[in-house]
């Protein structure tokens, strides 16, 4: 089937749509109704019961695929090099779930997991589906008091940690950090496993266990049926700031989902091995380095240690050529970075990519440039696509599975099955094609979305359901174009105001980064007594550049007034080594407003004096994630 056909099959009855691709998972009873819409998003696959670890793993060790790699596991820190079949992936997810169980550990508990990319941390999540425990993964990066305010919001019955996460050039402890969440956290989680890793270990205290000594002499345990619409784990957004967000997933929605992704989107079938370059500590490696590669009983592939910068800009390719990884999955950021060190293609060419298929993107905006960038050097389709922690998996995309439509460079491709999209104006009326407002998304939300937040439905209707009755806020603004595809331009507090003018610095960037120098920039508004706001420009220049920085920031200022016009006031930037980004690689743009609309840089006037771009670039350059 095409994507207009698949849509249309969607659209004509899109409770048969998704009845058949829940035919795709085993189920211990069956569902009562496929999409029940007592809850303001829908729930989805009410009255059955399965069990996501079963799907993700048994079936398959149960069946022909036993002896095929489930998760094959490379340190770029370690050396540590590692294959785990799907009878070895049940061995060791059985043994540990046995252990958790042995703890007091069951159905509904809530098990906190703070561990950096190694199999261990996979071992965990699928423990805890296997007993019909909820894991809280949390980025491993994060400090002491961000742990503790997830640790007092989802009260976990036990911790899964480790004495430290390896990175090019550092060591990141994590149980100081851990033990400074716990002094700060007035909830105490009763059970506390760290895993000693060889590089760092750690001293153990107090209510401490060691991981091998937890799981020695566990005895393994099956799986443990759960309702569909039970919670499998809380994910709190990154950048969470005050009282945090948990971003609840069900089961039975989500497993179906996954399922039918991994094949529809990615093109990925049972054998075929995929890599998401991203972290466990984010949606994408919860969706697509877990759970959707392994219920499609496909091969995911993990890797600890920076791709990009360290050696060089070619790890990218020779993994993909080590691994015979048919597509793979990572954010703009990281071609962007391999692009900047290696424009010329010099790592793509070295490698032999015969396997590889498809390039998909997302995370953040693809500018046009790094799109076809990748597209010249990989010769494969590069798909950029959009969703986000709250939807689990794909709102706009393409499908590798049914044949890819052309890829629009500066598009997110087309609304995937299970999200209506919608553009709207600020008093909730649909604009024309072309016109840019907020995107929504209709009630009820597609399978695998999130049934909610822990512990805050009214906070959950207050910022996503409200604002727009009958939709669903995702908080970013674009268009949709006359052809369907869509745009997500920027989030919606992102477009500024320049005399009455709604711009979206989305737009002003992908101007400013088709210069040929540009590696990568970020727009901001900056507080103007006449106009309001005017746009003010960071940029990052790419290695080699063979232009001065005065001359691309001039060359920029004429690119945007020639295709946005002299309506967007652009008239300022400046060239700086780096861009401040949160962990997961997302251009911190509050903090570069922040830097820019600081009083010292308040007025217009004075936005150009060369003092006040140093105090900029300083304040930049130490500006944390």
């Amino acid at each position: 089937m095409t994507y207009d056909e698949v849509m249309a099959a969607w659209r004509d009855n899109p409770e048969r749509f998704w009845a058949a691709q829940a035919e795709a998972i085993d189920w211990h009873t069956p569902y009562d109704h496929v999409v029940d819409l007592e809850r303001p998003a829908g729930r989805w696959f009410a009255g059955g019961t399965l069990n996501t670890c079963y799907n993700a793993v048994d079936r398959h060790a149960d069946g022909p695929r036993a002896t095929q790699p489930a998760l094959v596991f490379e340190s770029a820190m370690t050396g540590r090099e590692e294959t785990y079949s799907y009878a070895d992936l049940r061995e060791h997810v059985s043994t540990l779930a046995g252990a958790l169980n042995r703890a007091g550990i069951g159905r509904g508990d809530r098990v906190l997991i703070y561990m950096p990319m190694i199999p261990e941390a996979v071992f965990a999540m699928l423990a805890c589906a296997r007993i019909g425990a909820v894991h809280s993964v949390v980025f491993g990066g994060f400090a002491g008091p961000e742990v503790a305010t997830r640790i007092d919001d989802a009260e976990p019955k036990a911790i899964l940690s480790a004495s430290c996460g390896l990175e090019p050039g550092r060591t990141v402890h994590y149980k100081p950090m851990l033990d400074e969440a716990l002094r700060i956290a007035k909830h105490q989680p009763a059970v506390r496993v760290v895993l000693q890793r060889e590089a760092a270990p750690c001293e153990l205290t107090g209510a401490d266990t060691d991981w091998h000594a937890f799981t020695r002499d566990a005895e393994p345990v099956d799986c443990v049926p759960v309702r569909s619409d039970d919670p499998l784990y809380l994910l709190y957004t990154s950048g969470t700031t005050g009282a945090p967000k948990g971003v609840v997933r069900d089961n039975g929605g989500h497993a179906v989902a996954l399922t039918f992704s991994m094949a529809a989107i990615y093109g990925i079938e049972a054998g075929d091995v995929f890599w998401a370059a991203s972290d466990i500590g984010w949606v994408v490696g919860h969706s697509y380095i877990v759970y959707g590669p392994l219920l499609a009983g496909a091969t995911t592939f993990m890797f600890e240690g920076k791709p990009v910068g360290t050696p060089d800009a070619g790890v990218f390719w020779r993994l993909i050529e080590k691994h015979r990884i048919k597509a793979m999955f990572t954010a703009p950021t990281a071609i962007r970075a391999i692009r900047r060190e290696d424009d010329a293609g010099e790592h793509v060419a070295a490698a032999s990519l015969e396997h590889f298929q498809t390039l998909f993107l997302a995370g953040e905006r693809c500018d046009p440039e790094t799109l076809q960038w990748a597209e010249r050097q990989l010769k494969v389709p590069v798909v950029d696509h959009w969703w986000q922690t709250e939807t689990g998996w794909a709102i706009a995309g393409n499908m590798a599975g049914a044949g890819l439509f052309p890829v629009r460079p500066g598009s997110t491709g087309k609304p995937m099955p299970g999200w209506s999209v919608d553009i709207l104006d600020t008093d909730g009326n649909a604009v024309p094609a072309g016109d840019s407002g907020a995107i929504v998304c209709r009630l009820p939300l597609g399978p695998g979305a999130t049934a909610g937040l822990w512990n805050a439905n009214e906070r959950f209707i207050e910022t996503y359901l409200s604002r727009y009755p009958g939709y669903y806020q995702t908080g970013d603004a674009g268009h949709i174009d006359e052809d369907g595809y869509l745009h997500v331009m920027s989030r919606t507090d992102d477009v500024i105001n320049v005399a009455g003018h709604r711009l979206s610095t989305g737009a002003l960037e992908e101007v400013i980064a088709t210069h040929p120098d540009v590696a990568e920039c970020a727009v901001t508004g900056v507080n103007d007594a006449l106009k309001g706001q005017v746009p003010f420009g960071f940029i990052c220049l790419r290695s080699g550049a063979s232009a001065e920085p005065t001359a691309v920031i001039a060359d920029c200022i004429k690119q945007v007034r020639r295709v946005v016009g002299p309506v967007a006031a652009f008239r300022s930037a400046i060239v700086v080594q780096r861009l401040p980004k949160t962990r997961s690689g997302k251009i911190l743009r509050s903090t570069l407003a922040k830097i820019v609309n600081g009083d010292t840089f308040s007025v217009p006037a004075t936005i150009d004096d060369p003092a006040i771009l140093d105090e900029i670039a300083t304040a930049i350059a130490n500006a944390k994630p």
